[in-house]
């Protein structure tokens, strides 16, 4: 589906340089774009390849528009920041070929007679929705999905294949959830009697925010008793545990195979490095950064970057190093030691001077 260059800016913004009734087709990098493609330049490295891209219109910045000069004969976009023009822009095509979906409920779908669906939606093939459940508009439910008992999918969401989600959950709009997600799953709640493992009931649901997306085959436990709580506007990459109970602020992006133990409170614009892992309980503040591969071990109230992992080294130096720090206790015992020698004899050498000195006075 083409459209007009002019109407994309007049949606996302910008400082349009030539022809606004120029149909283009999508947007595709510097090297590979024909002339019906938007590129864009958001690294002046590049400039040369911009030079030379056969795209018909190009986003830059200021500084590279007047770099470039004449060189580039194409349109031109003029963007404060190239990159989020370029993710913008490309979530209006995205949107278009969404819409394109074909509304309705495909015939082997199940879905219950007290389930609400709206006419907008789109549910595809052995998808499985039960009682009491609601589809917002424009909603896209694709092949294979299972949605458990009075669930809410709010408008313009999109839920993958093969996704999970629990009794009573709640999802924002627009909200993407990749295949293979699970949402309100029990979570990890057992009490010990006597080494026998007695199961907690897990009560509570999910409650995710507006414009969340969820990786595949990422898990969000449902609460124990009160919810777990993702806000708007989060971000989580593939195979990321969520545990029980955890509250995750607002636009908090976490990568791949970042785990977080229940009841976790994180704050709003963190972010979390891919394998990182946070322990039950602990609190983190607004604006905090964990580097990936850290181990978060204890609260954090302050903002800023934090690193908790031992940088990698050669085996038989790891080995060395593995070796000191296993000696450390009794390396510091003996320094202690040695620190009340030294100062016993300091002490004693001092009072024979003393006493040297009123010998001869």
């Amino acid at each position: 589906m083409s459209i007009r260059l002019g109407e994309l800016v007049d949606r996302i913004g910008g400082q349009l340089i030539g022809n606004p009734d120029i149909q283009v087709v999508g947007i595709a990098p510097l090297s590979d774009a024909s002339d019906r493609h938007i590129t864009f330049l958001s690294n002046s490295k590049f400039r040369s390849q911009a030079e030379k891209t056969q795209a018909i219109a190009l986003i830059l910045s200021e500084q590279d528009h007047q770099q470039i000069g004449d060189v580039y004969q194409g349109v031109r976009i003029i963007a404060a920041n190239p990159y989020v023009y370029f993710a913008k822009a490309a979530q209006y095509f995205f949107d278009l070929n969404s819409n394109s979906a074909v509304h309705g409920i495909h015939p082997s779908a199940w879905v219950s007679p007290q389930a609400e669906i709206a006419a907008t939606a789109s549910i595809a093939a052995h998808v499985s929705i039960e009682a009491g459940t609601v589809i917002g508009e424009h909603v896209t439910i694709s092949a294979g999905v299972s949605i458990g008992r009075g669930v809410a999918i709010g408008d313009h969401s999109q839920i993958n294949a093969n996704v999970s989600i629990y009794n009573d959950c709640i999802i924002g709009q627009r909200c993407i959830i990749h295949s293979g997600a699970v949402i309100g799953a029990d979570g990890f709640g057992f009490a010990n009697e006597k080494g026998k493992w007695i199961k907690i009931p897990q009560t509570g649901r999910v409650v995710i925010g507006d414009d969340v997306e969820i990786g595949a085959n990422t898990s969000i436990d449902r609460g124990a008793l009160a919810d777990t709580i993702i806000e708007n506007g989060v971000k989580l990459d593939n195979q990321i545990q969520i545990g029980h109970n955890c509250h995750i602020g607002e636009n908090t992006a976490m990568a791949g195979c970042v785990g977080v133990a229940g009841s976790a409170n994180i704050g709003r614009n963190c972010t979390f490095g891919g394998a990182a892992m946070v322990l039950g309980h602990l609190t983190i503040a607004d604006n905090v950064h964990i580097s990936s591969g850290s181990m978060v071990s204890r609260s954090i109230l302050e903002p800023g970057q934090y690193t908790g992992f031992y940088p990698l080294a050669k085996n038989s130096d790891w080995e060395k190093t593995a070796v000191i720090v296993r000696n450390l206790d009794s390396m510091r015992d003996k320094l202690k030691q040695l620190e009340k020698t030294v100062k016993a004899q300091t002490s004693a050498l001092g009072s024979t001077n003393l006493n040297n000195l009123n010998s001869e006075e």
